[in-house]
């Protein structure tokens, strides 16, 4: 299992926007900000290799790219959760209305590329 650098830890703490992807069963990618019934939670319950970049809004030449699987879909502490990254990002708790069951994809990193 690849580990990520302690240098780029900062990232999971600042507003930065990450890009999940999943496989379709015709092999496109998509972004992920999920929700039970959204494709993405689909497309990683029948096939659970996952990518996630994610880019520093402070310096757009520092990045992190992760591949691997993911090995848990949970929705405990889900809703919560959203709350702490909407406040983290806008201020306030998540303001989307949830049209099922938040979930979270929990990803084993199975190789990770730094940027700068």
């Amino acid at each position: 299992m690849a580990t990520v650098p302690e240098a780029y830890h900062d990232l999971f703490e600042k507003p930065t926007i990450a890009h999940v992807t999943t496989v379709n069963p015709d092999g496109d990618r998509l972004l992920v900000n999920t929700e039970r019934h959204r494709r993405e939670a689909r497309n990683a319950e029948r096939d659970p290799h996952v990518a996630a970049s994610m880019t520093d809004p402070d310096d757009d030449y520092r990045y992190l790219s992760v591949t691997g699987e993911v090995d848990e879909v949970t929705t405990d502490g889900a809703r919560e959760h959203i709350d702490v990254l909407a406040r983290r990002d806008t201020g306030d708790d998540y303001a989307v209305p949830i049209e099922s069951e938040r979930v979270i994809l929990r990803i084993r990193p199975d190789d990770v590329i730094t940027g700068q």
